[in-house]
């Protein structure tokens, strides 16, 4: 076998990357090297951006540790009877190319995936060593995440999330029986398991000694996870109820969402088309309505019969224009809940509606000020020197938010 050169390895392996969705690093803990000691930095805000090979402006190298794979995942690029370019770093390669990369300030942090290589023991063990000699050896303080193996050892995950900010454990797909179709080798009971283990030591972290320590920091960034969508056939209301039991269950910081992407020689139970990344697009926006805006589960799946959503407008327009009873709402005087519910309004603009009427009656020129986007709002509010009249109640108000049809090439 022709051994492979670093800048190779690094080509196939960040290529291979791309799969894992679950990269944003929001809600870590500030740690910086500003006294002058260790190196890099990782402030609040996080990072949410990828290490691209075609040279892009990125701020997090992406990589896989390994692409060979023991499983044989059907959906999985990267299983083992999959024929692709395969690639291998070591321990010490990571290790430099990291550092490497963020002294050309290329990169501000690490997102290590792999392949499951020998055993997940075997795996999870080298990722560890890599995160450990980051921060041990070249006293790297930027952001880690590591997409850790759920049959791995739960020392060795124990380990990984005192190095690691940010933990991410993959339930592939929506349902326990699409699981056990495409990969029979995983176990969603062992996948849940360690899901729970995350969550109760990342709580028993917070707690202090009654001499008032702290234990070490437990990935003080969260656990993530990821589901491929269109795989199987689960309509959007199992996906979204999946990502309702994962974030009141293990406290998740975020569910992501992947679209299935066809690979070659891929197992006849497969579709041979990608669904729609409109559904993909949806189903974030779901996901955001039922964390921050109160919304039920029910609600918003129900508007459409098939229990998936409408792909030409977005859930929350989507709910307003199956519910026109409910509007137009007056902003002087509308609760809080209801106003999270007019398309075009977001929780900063509601908050700053609160605020202002308090002190005097708003027009229509202050919601725009605001940071309302008004082309969807107007027709379901009423504010000074602004009244929708008959709107909501128009036939083609739907049509009004739908893109225009377009002409479809013939070649």
């Amino acid at each position: 076998m022709v051994q492979k050169t670093l800048n190779q390895k690094l080509a196939i392996l960040s290529d291979a990357a791309k799969y894992d969705a679950s990269c944003a690093s929001s809600g870590s803990s500030k740690r910086d090297s500003r006294d002058g000691k260790g190196l890099g930095s990782n402030d609040g805000s996080g990072i949410c951006h990828a290490y691209a090979p075609d040279g892009r402006c990125i701020s997090l190298l992406k990589i896989l540790m390994t692409n060979f794979c023991i499983y044989d995942c059907s959906y999985c690029i990267n299983r083992v009877s999959s024929n692709v370019s395969r690639a291998r770093f070591s321990v010490d390669e990571v290790v430099k190319l990291t550092i490497e990369f963020y002294r050309r300030n290329y990169i501000e942090g690490l997102f290590l995936s792999s392949g499951v290589i020998r055993s997940p023991d075997d795996t999870m063990s080298d990722m560890v060593q890599i995160a450990r000699k980051l921060r041990e050896q070249e006293h790297f303080r930027g952001y880690i995440h590591l997409k850790t193996i759920p049959d791995a050892a739960p020392d060795l995950i124990e380990q990984a999330g005192l190095l690691a900010d940010r933990l991410s454990i993959n339930v592939e797909l929506p349902t326990d029986a699409a699981v056990q179709q495409y990969a029979p080798e995983k176990k969603p009971e062992q996948i849940r398991r360690a899901m729970a283990d995350v969550r109760l030591r990342k709580e028993a972290a917070k707690d202090t000694s009654f001499s008032g320590k702290r234990p070490p920091r437990f990935a003080p960034a969260g656990q993530s996870t990821q589901m491929i969508i269109g795989a199987d056939g689960s309509n959007d209301a199992a996906v979204l109820g999946q990502s309702t039991r994962l974030y009141s269950s293990y406290k998740l910081k975020r569910v992501y969402y992947s679209a299935f992407s066809p690979i070659p020689d891929s197992s006849s139970k497969l579709p041979l088309i990608r669904p729609p990344l409109e559904r993909e697009h949806r189903l974030y926006q779901a996901d955001w309505l039922l964390r921050f805006y109160d919304f039920q589960l029910d609600e918003i799946t129900s508007v459409t019969t098939d229990g998936n959503l409408d792909l030409e407008v977005d859930p929350k327009l989507a709910w307003a224009l199956a519910n026109r009873g409910l509007f137009p709402l007056d902003v002087n005087r509308a609760s809080k809940e209801l106003l999270l519910r007019v398309p075009g309004f977001g929780v900063k603009t509601v908050n700053r509606i609160l605020s202002t009427r308090r002190h005097r009656a708003l027009r229509y020129e202050d919601l725009a000020r605001m940071g309302g986007s008004m082309k969807k709002a107007r027709a379901f509010i009423v504010a000074g020197g602004w009244s929708p009249g008959v709107l909501p109640d128009s036939a083609d108000l739907r049509a009004r938010f739908t893109p225009p049809p377009q002409q479809l090439a013939l070649f």
